[in-house]
């Protein structure tokens, strides 16, 4: 089978550049398990129709399953005269079957076919991305319950700013994933919608079931307009914006690891297995893999922007512009699954030094606001007792002092409101105070665990 059939209408052959920069062979065959399950749907659907014979639809399905098994070891000759996966089956199959094998393509397009493999790959991309947010979650949640009494210092501007548990810390990538994963979620609602039986655009002129379609897909809804089922690619561009977000999440862990894992900070040690050497320093540990997460991250971006700016003025319905929806889809898959895949492994490696940790926590005036509130609590506005605890690092800054080496009546001289049980004001008692939902005390990061883990084992 070539596509001469194609081509009545002109009086040249299709130039041998142009073929070889149109075909979609290259990238597409990968769509080819989607391309087999859409075509045994449609086969029965036209059997259960009376569009073609039972006897028909058995002989098309015996041989679309005998060309998934020859691509899955590797016997199949995928052609790149035949354009894409649509056409390399349907040849395939024709040699296996003979005449009958025309008949499948009855009632549908390659419009309405295409969209229907790209909703299918979605689906599944979806669904092994959630079990890779899953994944990497548990690893959160295993390294935090593992360290839930380490303090370590808060940050804003990446200047110390106050205590919390290291745990609570942690457990803040946990809902960046939650969001994630209720993103991917939202996406697939979109994803499984059935595009088949929209034809090339307006619909096609056979008594079609699309309910069973629906069912034998595994979709739960049809698509309501044939110009938008074949035109729409917003689902690609939900997964790619779903991905973005979520690469961007990893590269902000990627980029805490490698300051955590630096000889400045020195709050964790990445196993040797997810850190590589230097070529040329001997001593060198490097954070590799994380920092390749970071860097995978623009990537994942320029595939969302490429496929809204193919998408950005296309006339309706179908035009060949939506080939380009393809590789930048895939890549981004490709990407995304192994570093959810490799972060976790990663991540469940990590070990903490706590005592660094602690002395990072207590250190750099990080009590500072536990000050004030001291001196709110005995009735000073908050801005005043901020400008007195403002005065007060100041003097010990000079002093070359921490706050834990003043003594009462270094104290005193900025306020005589400070009583000796100023000084029982640590780290251990910082983190206590702040017992609201959400905030960093023990309780109320247990409570954070315990939903954590109830979401993970899905309670």
């Amino acid at each position: 089978m070539n596509l001469e059939f194609l081509r009545c209408r002109f009086k040249k052959d299709t130039d041998k550049v142009v073929a070889n920069y149109t075909a979609s062979i290259a990238f597409d065959h990968r769509l080819y398990r989607e391309d087999v399950a859409g075509s045994i749907a449609h086969a029965r659907m036209l059997a259960k129709q009376g569009i073609i014979s039972e006897k028909e639809a058995e002989l098309i399905i015996m041989g679309l399953v005998s060309i998934r098994e020859e691509i899955e070891q590797g016997e199949f000759q995928f052609k790149l005269e035949l354009e894409d996966i649509h056409m390399n089956i349907e040849a395939r199959l024709l040699e296996k079957i003979g005449e009958v094998a025309g008949k499948l393509h009855t009632a549908r397009s390659r419009n309405d076919q295409v969209a229907l493999d790209l909703r299918l790959f979605c689906k599944e991309a979806i669904a092994e991305t959630i079990d890779g947010l899953r994944g990497l979650q548990g690893a959160i949640l295993e390294v935090a319950e593992a360290n839930k009494d380490v303090v370590m210092p808060g940050y804003t501007h990446l200047q110390r700013a106050q205590p919390v548990l290291f745990a609570h810390h942690l457990l803040a990538y946990f809902e960046m994933l939650e969001r994630d994963v209720h993103r991917f979620k939202d996406c697939l609602d979109r994803t499984c919608v059935l595009p088949l039986g929209s034809g090339a655009l307006a619909g096609v002129p056979y008594p079609t079931d699309r309910a069973f379609l629906a069912q034998e897909i595994g979709f739960d809804q049809i698509s309501q307009n044939s110009i938008d089922a074949v035109s729409d690619r917003d689902f690609v561009i939900e997964y790619q914006a779903a991905a973005s977000i979520t690469m961007m999440h990893l590269s902000r862990m990627g980029e805490e690891l490698v300051i955590w894992s630096s000889e400045e900070f020195r709050f964790i040690d990445i196993d040797d297995a997810y850190a590589t050497g230097s070529s040329i320093m001997p001593q060198k540990k490097n954070p590799d893999v994380a920092e390749l997460g970071r860097g995978k991250t623009g990537r994942v971006y320029g595939n969302l922007l490429g496929i809204l700016t193919t998408m950005k003025a296309l006339p309706l319905s179908y035009n060949r512009d939506l080939q380009e929806d393809k590789e930048g889809l895939f890549d981004t898959v490709d990407t995304l699954l192994p570093t959810l895949e490799v972060f976790t492994g990663m991540l469940k490696t990590v070990r903490v030094n706590t005592e660094r940790t602690y002395q990072a926590a207590a250190g750099g005036y990080s009590l500072a606001t536990d000050l004030a509130d001291y001196l709110v609590k005995r009735g000073v506005p908050f801005r005043q007792a901020h400008a007195i605890v403002g005065k007060l690092v100041s003097y010990a800054i000079d002093g070359n002092k921490d706050l834990g080496q003043l003594d009462i009546r270094e104290y005193q001289q900025f306020s005589d409101l400070f009583a000796k049980d100023v000084l029982d004001i640590t780290v251990e008692a910082s983190v206590a105070a702040r017992n609201v939902i959400g905030g960093t005390a023990p309780g109320q990061v247990q409570a954070q665990l315990d939903r954590a883990r109830s979401v993970i084992e899905g309670i």
